[in-house]
């Protein structure tokens, strides 16, 4: 991932997106920003650099329960994010997918404005950053090459897709058993390929699978991807033996982790702690109008988890309505006191 290093030429002022607030990061805190944003009143837009709403639970486990969201005994990680962009959608926000946020400067009023590598440029009354580890970039699978959206895929998002199918999940983490656990029903048939015996993922994960009947191949890499159009088998090659054998692939799953980092963010003139953004007790960060929250933040206590990044982003977007509108009251009245 390369960051531009030429400075940010002003936009045309007619392809300037304008808002009260722009968060950047749709994940869980993102999305519940947008809603808070919206209660007050206030417009609101959303960028994220991935292609779907919800971070790195669309992205990773969108199947997968999640036990400690408050009210919820588990709720499925899809369920959470319909249910947060359900909650923000009577407000309008608007989304900017697949934009990664690149610069940031600001108006002579000065308002950010935050530019896009799809040469967008937003310019807005304070920005709330919520993005998580920053961006997280799928480790390549080295056979791969040429095959990306031609059968070859880091993510799941839509696992009825792959009914009828066969599917290789590559990697040995929670991620690649969460995947083939899911398509087990649906699919043709389900591999699991990973390099050693040991495997990241929980031992409960691993017990699951194996108790699906998912054939399991340890100490073997995927050496090679065949097809015309689109991957249609894979070589599998052990890392002793040398032997290979084809199996048939029409879509395979590369699970073998992210590498995070804070990207283009680095580069903006936030104060950092350990690679993560330091904020105060509004959830300030240390550039004028721009605010921070969930698991990229850092503070003495900090405890990271999706319950504490709902609370943080609540502050964020409150306080900064307060910049936006220093007559405007920090405390935004009870939802129950609203007519709906």
């Amino acid at each position: 991932m390369s960051v531009p290093t030429d400075e940010p030429v002003a936009p045309d002022e007619s392809s300037v997106i304008e808002t009260d607030i722009l968060i950047i990061g749709a994940g869980p805190s993102g999305l519940y920003g947008a809603y808070c944003a919206g209660f007050r009143g206030l417009s609101v837009a959303v960028m994220d650099v991935l292609p779907q709403r919800g971070g790195q639970i669309s992205a990773m486990y969108p199947e997968k329960p999640i036990f400690d969201i408050a009210g919820f005994p588990a709720v499925r990680g899809r369920d959470l994010v319909d249910n947060l962009v359900a909650q923000a959608e009577p407000y309008g926000p608007r989304y900017l997918l697949g934009h990664r946020a690149l610069h940031i400067t600001h108006a002579t009023d000065g308002r950010p404005v935050v530019h896009s590598d799809k040469g967008t440029a937003v310019r807005a009354g304070a920005v709330v950053i919520t993005g998580g580890v920053g961006t997280f970039t799928p480790r390549q699978l080295p056979a791969g090459e040429g095959y990306l959206g031609r059968g070859q895929v880091y993510f799941v998002p839509d696992p009825v897709e792959h009914t009828d199918q066969d599917v290789v999940v590559v990697g040995g983490g929670d991620s690649a058993f969460d995947w083939a656990a899911t398509l087990a029903p649906i699919a043709r048939s389900v591999r699991l390929v990973h390099r050693t015996e040991r495997f990241r993922a929980h031992r409960a994960t691993v017990d699951k699978v194996r108790a699906l009947g998912i054939e399991i191949i340890t100490d073997s890499e995927v050496s090679a991807l065949h097809g015309a159009s689109r991957v249609e088998r894979i070589e599998v090659r052990h890392r002793t033996t040398k032997s290979t054998q084809l199996l048939p692939a029409h879509t395979v799953v590369a699970a073998l982790g992210f590498i995070a980092d804070l990207g283009p963010l680095k580069d903006w003139g936030l104060e950092l702690r350990a690679r993560r953004i330091a904020v105060d007790t509004r959830m300030a960060t240390n550039l004028p109008r721009v605010f921070a929250a969930g698991d990229i933040t850092d503070y003495p206590g900090k405890v990271r988890l999706i319950a504490v990044g709902f609370g943080e982003v609540a502050t964020a977007v409150n306080n900064a309505a307060t910049v936006i509108d220093p007559e405007a009251a920090l405390f935004p009245g009870h939802s129950t006191d609203k007519e709906n």
